[in-house]
Formats: structure tokens, sequence, C-alpha cells
């Protein structure tokens, strides 16, 4: 744990700062942006894209204007549209997504009257056609009128600018002042207003603002219900629509306890109930349904001239409103840069009435919290201690557990979760500790390589980086195995050839058993001229430390016959060499003077490994290893060669030679041994006689074996030269 501190700290941090923006201590641009982004992604993903059948737009089109005229048009052609509409196709509703804030002059009455009241006012017969043609051509009050009684609701539009009017007549508001007192909802708030004529207002069944809320990137994803004007609330376009559907049902606003803000709004009606879900601003999400023209369209002048069957519109709900060219309303939406806004209002009533709006109450703060503390935990503990696959796994799977359960939620019960501040915490976190790994840790790897990689094999520096407090350069005392190396008859060798061609067959040769060396886990120590020392155990422990060493000279031995037949086909000498090991206490670490150091390993265990590879050539063997060693190598079989006393010992060691794996071992191999071992114990107990026997019929076998001839000229010494009764059959040596 205290080696990933850091990290513990980093990824605590970062959780820190998301959690904070999650519980609205404070707020992220960056983040708010994600959100929105991930939830226009996730609108996009489930919208249904079918065309909803209830709700018609009669447009205001080009082929409408082309038929009827220019727009604005006379309140005369609007009332015969609405008279049309309600009389003859028998529509449930009409909303307008359309103020109509100045008086109608294109009829002409304006000028009539002021003919009447001035050059024609002393004509009796001028203003009493006047006054019979007022009724017919004051489109206004003719307007008016074909509202009255009909199920028409008018649209108006608040405004926020500092100079904003008020003109036209606000429809009464569906709260009076003072009905949210003593509780702080934060409602949209307005400064002026256009709205509609007040005798239209007057006639109308009901009036809603058309205006929806633009998001900080200039979409519109939510529409506020209800708004305060100077202490009052009023009540959107598409809900009035609604609640005129319903008979003009009660509006009862929902809280989930006594101090709560407002999460949801009721319309209770004889002709049905409607739950609709709003956030903090008393606002509600649009559910989208599809990309533009998710309803059916119908050409405004096909109503007017009749055109339309009964079928299309009987029963239906009807959007006025207008794709000209010049005057369509456009919005930005998620599902459209430029997206009708009439549309805007028949995607809130349809999911008024089939209950799509998305929900986003309070208290999904607190689990979107829950979820950051959870799932964020989990990772910052977590992730330091994997490996990078896992690591890899572990952040997947998190993904996809906080995806899953956003989008079951979104599906099934109609829940907003907020789901940026969960994904940058997954997306941060694996980041953060796969750039630690990539530059601290692997910055840690280079600088042991700098230290080690000369001497110790990559999979062994991977190793060490893992944990690089385990490690140090400094002298301490180990149970290690040492190996010296050394060709035989180098210089002799060496004089025979030329400069570049030794130093070519040194680097070949050096090349291959640096590679066996590594291959078995081994320290490169130092090349001594023709000489190689190596060691195992340090600086990465190595419990087997001897059977890898053995292993290695058995390799190297192996990799010498294999390069004999190159060498000679370059016309260099077949190299021979003799290999000394020993296994014991030494001290290693990094050791030299100021101007030079190296990690390597001293002691007198050192120094006995570099004499064994001495008197290899003593005996005609390769490979010499101490007594040590061969304790401790259980699955390799061994020959005793002797036991010995060499210069600098006074007690005496038991030196072996190894012959391969027992597993192996050929069953010829097996039986010299056999006799070998028998002519040895012989030669120790001074029985001559049957220890040459068996070392004559070993040197017949085997005549290039040197170990065999060299016992049986000791044996003719000693027959001359009795040793005695006290002899421990120990050879000393007083060469180095």
């Amino acid at each position: 744990m205290k080696k990933h501190l850091v990290r513990f700290v980093l990824g605590a941090l970062c959780m820190l700062v998301l959690l904070g923006h999650a519980g609205r201590a404070w707020q992220i641009p960056f983040v708010s942006a994600l959100d929105a982004y991930l939830y226009d992604v996730r609108l996009r993903l489930t919208m249904p894209r079918t065309v909803d059948e209830r709700i018609i737009i009669v447009d205001v089109d080009e082929k409408s204007l082309a038929e009827v005229g220019r727009w604005p048009w006379g309140r005369n052609t609007l009332a015969e549209l609405v008279r049309r509409l309600t009389d003859d196709y028998k529509v449930a509703v009409i909303g307008f997504d359309v103020v109509f804030a100045e008086p109608d002059e294109s009829s002409g009455l304006k000028v009539l009257e002021n003919i009447g009241r001035q050059q024609l006012k002393n004509e009796p017969s001028y203003q009493r056609a006047l006054q019979d043609l007022r009724s017919t051509l004051d489109y206004d009050r003719l307007f008016a009128d074909t509202l009255r009684g009909r199920p028409v609701v008018l649209g108006y539009y608040f405004s926020s600018l500092d100079n904003a009017q008020r003109n036209g007549a606000l429809p009464a508001p569906v709260f009076a002042p003072g009905t949210f007192a003593g509780r702080r909802i934060p409602f949209v708030s307005w400064s002026g207003y256009g709205a509609n004529l007040p005798a239209l207002q007057a006639a109308a069944s009901s009036a809603g603002h058309f205006n929806p809320l633009v998001d900080f990137d200039g979409n519109s994803r939510r529409v506020p219900l209800i708004v305060e004007y100077q202490g009052a609330y009023y009540e959107a376009l598409s809900l009035a629509v609604v609640r005129t559907l319903l008979g003009h049902g009660e509006l009862r606003p929902g809280f989930p306890d006594a101090e709560s803000a407002i999460e949801w709004l009721e319309v209770d009606s004889p002709r049905g109930s409607l739950r609709i879900p709003v956030d903090e601003h008393v606002s509600a999400l649009i559910p989208y349904r599809g990309y533009e023209r998710s309803f059916p369209y119908i050409s405004a002048v096909d109503v007017l001239r009749g055109r339309v069957s009964a079928e299309q519109l009987a029963g239906r709900i009807v959007l006025v409103g207008t794709t000209a060219p010049g005057l369509m309303d456009l919005r930005s939406t998620p599902v459209g840069a430029t997206f009708p806004g009439v549309e805007v209002h028949a995607n809130l009533i349809a999911g008024m009435l089939e209950g799509s709006i998305k929900d986003k109450p309070g208290f999904v703060l607190a689990i979107d919290v829950i979820q950051l503390l959870l799932f964020g935990g989990m990772l910052v503990m977590l992730l330091p201690l994997l490996s990078p696959f896992r690591a890899t796994l572990l952040a997947v799977a998190t993904l996809s557990a906080m995806l899953g359960i956003n989008m079951l939620l979104w599906s099934s019960a109609n829940l907003v979760m907020p789901l940026a501040a969960g994904v940058l915490s997954v997306l941060l976190l694996y980041g953060l500790n796969m750039s630690w790994g990539y530059f601290v840790e692997s910055r840690t790897k280079r600088q042991f390589a700098d230290l080690f990689g000369q001497y110790v094999p990559p999979e062994l520096v991977d190793e060490m980086a893992k944990n690089p407090e385990s490690y140090s350069m400094e002298g301490q005392n180990e149970e290690l195995t040492v190996l010296f190396s050394d060709i035989r008859s180098f210089t002799s060798m060496s004089e025979g050839m030329e400069p570049k061609e030794l130093a070519r067959l040194m680097n070949e040769y050096f090349g291959a058993m640096t590679e066996v060396i590594r291959q078995q886990r081994g320290t490169l120590d130092k090349y001594i001229g023709d000489a190689i020392m190596a060691f195992w155990g340090a600086p990465v422990n190595d419990p087997e430390n001897a059977r890898h060493a053995v292993l290695t000279a058995l390799g190297m031995r192996q990799r010498l016959r294999e390069l004999a037949e190159p060498f000679k086909a370059r016309g260099w000498p077949a190299l021979q060499a003799g290999i000394g090991i020993n296994t014991g206490t030494m001290t290693v670490g990094d050791m030299g003077s100021p101007v030079r150091k190296a990690y390597t390993v001293m002691g007198d265990a050192v120094n006995l490994a570099s004499r064994l590879e001495g008197i290899t050539k003593e005996y005609g063997v390769d490979i010499v290893v101490g007594e040590e060693t061969r304790r401790q190598v259980d699955d390799i079989t061994f020959r005793e060669l002797d036991r010995v006393r060499v210069k600098g010992k006074d007690a005496p060691v038991a030196i072996y030679e190894p012959l391969g794996l027992s597993a192996e071992l050929p069953a010829a191999s097996r039986d010299e041994l056999a006799l070998w071992q028998h002519a040895l114990s012989r030669y120790r107990a001074q029985d001559w006689d049957q220890a040459e026997l068996q070392l004559c019929i070993l040197r017949e076998r085997f005549p290039a074996c040197r170990l065999y001839e060299l016992y049986i000229e000791r044996i003719a010494y000693l027959r001359a030269h009795p040793p005695g009764e006290s002899w421990d059959g120990v050879t000393v040596f007083q060469v180095k």
C-alpha cells in the first residue's frame, strides 16, 4: 500500500473534484458540457422515430402563402381557419404557435372610419353603410367572436431583455402571487412579454408561453412549464393545450415533502389525470420522438379550401405554425440544428399524454454521489494494485456497469441520471494509473536498467521494477553461487591470430556465453580478459541459484561444442573452457572508487570458485563445482573428483563434475560412474591394487578421460611413497 500511496492520493483528489461537481458544491463547465452531450446521445439512441398521428401541424407553408397571400394573413382568414378546424373537421383543440400582438387593419375599416369622421361626416347614408360594414370589416372582433367558445389556445412569449416591453394582455395566471411563499423554488423569471390583443385573449379558451430554455450550448432541451412574472405564475403553451384537451383540468404542484421544490405537476380532470415530471426550475425535458417531421404536416390552405379528409383531423390536437422561409421559428435541439419550434411543443404535448417525459428528481444527485463513491472508490483502491491488463478489464467492467445501470434507469424508470462525472471518474483514474505506469514506473524501470541492465537479464529488470524499494546497490552478505570461466591455452591461440580476427572471435564467444548466463537468470559480473565472471541470487533472490549456475555451465559447454563447426569454417580454432562454480556466503553490492564502480561479489567463496576453475585442467574436465553447490542440487548427477585443499584455504573441500540432468543421463554413463565411485573408494582406502584395476578398466573404455590416467599416476607415486595410516586422501594445490 505504501508503494502506491501517491497514486491513491492523486486518485482520491480526482474523485474529490468530481464529487464536488456532482454534489453541486461547484460546477465544472467541461463536465456539464459532457453531461449534456451524453444526454443527447442517449436521447437519440432511444427515441422511437415514429410519427405521432394524434398531433397535427397545420402549416402556413409556401403553398399556403402562394394561394392565400403573404403573411400575416387577415384575421378573417384565421377565423375561417379556426371555424373549419373546429366545426368542419371536429379537432379536439387548437394551439397557435403565433402571437397576435398588433391590430389587423388589412380590411380598410380604419380608412373608412377616418373618411366618415372627416370628408363624409355629414353624409347619413355613408354613416349607415359604414355601420353595416363594421361588423364584417372588424377582423379582430370577427376573430375574437370565432375564438369564443371554441377550444383554442393562443401563444405568447416572455422576454428577459433589459428594455423588455409589455405588449398585449397576459392570460390569467395558473397560480396566483404568494402561492409558493416560504418555498425557495428557482422559477424561471422574466421582465417583459409580448402577448395577444386583449379582445383575443379574453375570447380564447386559454393561452401559454412558447419560450424554451436555451442551454449553454444553444440547444433547447427543456421548456419551463411554469414561469414567474411579477409574482404570478404562467403555464407553457404545451401544458395549456393539454389542460384544454382535458377540459381545463385542475393544475396542482407536486411536492415530495413539506420543504422540497416542485418535482412534478398534476393535471386532474374528469377526462383523465396526468403526472408531469419537472426539474428544480419547474421545467420539463423535451421528449423528442425523432428528427424533424415526427408529426403529420397539413398545409393550412388545404384546410381553408376543404381539401383534407375528415379522418385526418377529427379528434386530433392541432398546432398552427409555419415552415415558410423567413417565417419559420427554428430552434437548435439535440435532434437538429434547425428544428421547427412548433414541433418542440408537439413533442412535449405527446410526452405529457403518453407519460414519456424523462424525470430528473432531486434524489438523482444523491445517487450520482453514491455511485461515484462506490465505483470511484473501488477504482482508486484497486487500479494501482493491478497489472495493466487487469486494470483495463476492471475499468471496462466498471464503465460497462455504470452505463448499463444508467440506461436501465433511463429506459425502464424514465430517470435521467447524470453520467459525465461517473464516466470521467473511470477514464481519469484509468488514465492516471496507466500514465503513472508508463511515465513513472517506466522511468523506474529505466533507472534499474541503467543500474543493472548490463548485468541482469531484461526479464529480471522488469521483475525488479515492480518493487524497486526491495532492491539496493549497497553491499550486503548473501548466500550466492558464483561462476568463473576461462578459455584454455588462450595466450598461445591469440598469438597466432590477427587482432581483428581475435576480436571477432571473442565477441562471438562472449555473446554466446552471455546468452546462456542470461537464460538461467544469471547476473553477468564482468569479462576479465578471456575470462567470464557471473553469479546467481542477486540482485533478484533466486532460491535455485546453485542449480541455475550448474545448468549454465552445462549449457556453456554445449554451446562451445555447437560453435566448433562454424568457427572451423571461418578458420578459427575450436575453443575449450574451464569452468569453476562455488556456493557460499559472499558480499554483494556496488563496489569500487568514486571514479569507477561495479556491482560485484567478493569473499572466500568467490576465491574458491576461481581456484576451482584453475584446477579443471588438472583433472581433464570442463567443469568443477564445490561441495556446497553439489549439496543444493538434486536433479543433476555429479561425479566426485577429489577432496582438495587449495591455496589460501586450510579446510579441504570435495569437488565434483556435473554430468547432466539425472533423468537424461545415458545408461553407459551410469555404469561408468559406478565403476569410478568404486575405484575412488578403493583409492581412499589405500587398496591400490583394486583401485588400479578399476581405473585401468575405465582408461581402456574411455582413453580420452584424463581423470583416470591422473589417478593411475597417483597410485604409482603412493606405492613408491606410502602416505601412512593418517593419510586423508586430500590433494593439496599450491598454485592459484
